[in-house]
């Protein structure tokens, strides 16, 4: 089959569908994350069916074991290399250890493994390191980039082109950094990698609590408004990705493309 189709599920957690073959990025199925709170539905049907997940690094709204654990059993989990034995142990099903420059095919599919621009660690005091790494993946008709938390990279040109762009387009404040992407920049980067259709996520779902009340202003900025602005930023003159804006639980089936 060379069907495609994208679910969002809030934040970074994705479902997408290459043919028969459904993979998941970075799924975290709570509705709390130690002081995080999730606004919207929560993501009930996220792990049903689920044949390969991609975790981008470590953080732990990324990388969230209670949600890997409601996988489908024996679907593989791919994790970057140096992830922690204790959270390797943690993790049901086969566990895939990669790095940046890494190929490999899982589950009917090809996996190229790429550099992210962000800190992997789990946490700023974890003695160990393992790299934030993002993913092109492809069926050899249909295929999707998904980079993780990455600050803006000239290499994301060197990707081969693709149908779909997973693209972080904010984050949880208090700031986003220059190791994340805004709305403008995550455009930048979706046309790098020449792909036809760009869905946002990492943005309108995780907010600290509290914070809303303490600064309104950057609420608005960073949670509210960025997929407003990346959709604006896409309908520039010359600019050749289609954004598609999703709601949390949303699935769209994306028409034949000119991707790779």
């Amino acid at each position: 089959m060379t069907g495609l189709a994208v679910t969002w599920w809030g934040h970074s957690s994705v479902s997408v569908e290459l043919g028969d073959v459904h993979v998941a990025t970075d799924p975290v199925l709570v509705d709390r994350l130690w002081h995080l709170r999730r606004h919207g539905p929560s993501p009930a049907a996220a792990a049903a069916d689920v044949d390969l997940v991609l975790v981008s690094h470590l953080h732990a709204d990324h990388l969230h074991v209670p949600s890997l654990r409601r996988m489908r059993p024996g679907a593989p989990v791919i994790v970057p290399r140096g992830t922690p034995a204790s959270l390797r142990r943690s993790i049901p099903g086969p566990v895939h250890e990669v790095a940046p420059g890494d190929a490999l095919d899982v589950a009917g599919v090809h996996i190229e493994v790429l550099a992210a621009r962000h800190d992997g660690r789990r946490s700023p005091a974890a003695r160990s390191h393992a790299p934030a790494v993002g993913f092109r993946v492809d069926n050899g008709s249909r295929s999707f980039w998904y980079p993780g938390d990455t600050g803006l990279q000239d290499a994301m040109g060197l990707v081969e082109p693709v149908d779909l762009a997973l693209v972080p387009i904010g984050g949880w404040g208090p700031t986003l950094g220059d190791e994340h992407l805004d709305p403008d920049q995550a455009v930048t980067a979706a046309e790098l990698v020449g792909a036809t259709w760009s869905v946002p996520v990492h943005w309108g779902t995780f907010w600290p609590i509290g914070m809303r009340t303490v600064n309104r202003a950057n609420h608005h900025h960073l949670f509210v408004t960025p997929g407003e602005r990346f959709v604006a930023a896409a309908g520039h003159d010359g600019v050749a990705t289609t954004p598609l804006l999703l709601i949390p639980g949303e699935r769209a089936l994306l028409p034949d493309g000119d991707g790779g």
